[in-house]
């Protein structure tokens, strides 16, 4: 039996998790889960990264004696170290509006790959004030691995989602961090790759982008599946070994992001369960009795990836809104306003299924939702029924779970590519599967 522990920080809350690996199996056990979200500080969205670093040192406390430990995390933030190594300030939220008016410099995508978002890491970097300030930049997971061992790097997948690393050439792009500092960008690791030691504890580099973690755990018998990684965010796409830079592909606004094993997340991303948590914060109710009457309500479909919905705010006031704006029913109840809301990310997840294959040429048999959002039956049955294809739900902790199998073959504990990953999580792991109606 090898255990490890997986540090996995979302978007709201974050947890450290006891994974398990033994006799063809794998599972996880949660011993410490705490809440995360911004920090308004006068007119900026900040993270509390300290206060994530100190319940992180709490959960490793409990997760008892483990063989390597390893931090996955949402992407794009950062911190900014001065020359001593010490923090420059705490790192801003990507929810901030500091980058809203951004455009994009022409010719990026041929390069980076990357679907446009305001809050990408290049478009923080144009905004940063302390930027002239910093002698080296680590993104989320790299700055707590960091405070752990006094080791620097840069974990690839995530790295990628920079929009600073050449998607061909697997390497910082010398043309787009040209303006950069020297030395701002540290040397990259690979999941896999030991990241230092912690009070005698190897320090695994994993898939530290969260979403390259959860696609680790996607339970595929087959390359021909679409994957929703389903959470705060909606991560739709599929797993290819090349990147797809056509202009076809740029105006359809995918992303090509690092994977684990050098594959490629060929994705869009969709706004998610977000306008749900922000439209349950609004009401400050429950979310189970409001799915069983949105069963048999009307719903009304809105584009959840309009920039509208990306600040935090009265998002029932904003979907109502958008719907009188664009000459649609307005839904009035709550419970016609989460219908709306899954009706929406299900056309969503289907254009992006539908737009993925069309424009990789990669076949899709089977649509995998992994992530919270696997939990949530009406929205996997609506995906199913809006794209026409199979949904296997599950498992829910594909990320952490992801995050324990990469650690765990570091140590030697299981072997193989994923395939021999994937084949453990389905031994292991509940699942449901949803037929289209």
């Amino acid at each position: 039996m090898t255990a490890v522990a997986a540090v996995d920080l979302g978007a709201s809350s974050g947890r450290v998790v006891r994974g398990v690996v033994a006799d063809g199996t794998v599972h996880v056990e949660e011993v410490h889960r705490f809440p995360n979200g911004p920090v308004r500080l006068r007119d900026t969205l900040h993270w509390d990264v300290l206060g994530l670093y100190r319940e992180v040192l709490t959960g490793l406390g409990l997760a008892g004696e483990v063989g390597s430990i390893g931090i996955d995390s949402w992407a794009v933030d950062y911190g900014l170290l001065d020359e001593r190594g010490a923090l420059l300030g705490n790192p801003v939220h990507y929810r901030d509006a500091r980058t809203a008016s951004i455009t994009p410099p022409d010719g990026l995508y041929e390069v980076n790959g990357l679907q446009f978002q305001p809050f990408n890491t290049m478009f923080q970097l144009m905004a940063e004030p302390l930027l002239p300030h910093a002698s080296q930049l680590l993104l989320i997971p790299d700055l707590l691995s960091y405070w752990l061992t006094g080791e620097r790097g840069a974990e690839y997948t995530n790295a990628t989602t920079t929009g600073l690393i050449d998607v061909r050439g697997g390497r910082w792009s010398s043309e787009l961090t040209r303006a950069l500092p020297p030395g701002l960008l540290p040397e990259l690791r690979h999941p896999g790759d030991p990241a230092g030691v912690f009070e005698g504890v190897p320090v695994t580099a994993v898939g530290s982008h969260d979403t390259a973690s959860a696609v680790v755990a996607v339970p595929a018998e087959t390359d021909r599946f679409a994957y929703i990684s389903c959470g705060t965010w909606s991560l739709v796409g599929v797993e290819l070994s090349s990147p797809v830079l056509t202009p076809e592909s740029r105006a359809a606004n995918f992303t090509n992001e690092g994977g684990v094993d050098g594959t490629i997340r060929y994705l869009r991303n969709v706004m998610g369960l977000w306008l749900l948590q922000e439209c349950l914060r609004r009401w400050d109710t429950a979310l189970e009795p409001l799915l069983r009457q949105a069963e048999h309500a009307q719903g009304s479909l809105f584009d959840p990836n309009d920039p509208v919905f990306l600040p935090p705010g009265d998002m029932p006031d904003r979907i109502q809104q958008w719907c009188r704006d664009h000459d649609r029913r307005v839904p009035e109840s709550s419970a016609e306003i989460v219908r709306s809301v899954l009706d929406s990310l299900a056309a969503a997840h289907r254009d992006a299924i539908a737009d993925a294959q069309r424009l990789s040429g990669k076949e899709v048999e089977v649509v995998h939702v992994v992530g919270g959002g696997s939990r949530n039956e009406l929205l996997c049955q609506l995906t199913a029924d809006a794209c026409g294809l199979p949904v296997v739900a599950g498992p829910a902790e594909a990320t952490a779970l992801g995050n324990v199998l990469v650690q765990a073959r570091a140590v030697a504990a299981v072997h193989g590519p994923l395939a021999e990953l994937r084949r453990l999580v389905r031994q292991s792991q509940p699942l449901r599967r949803y037929l289209p109606r």
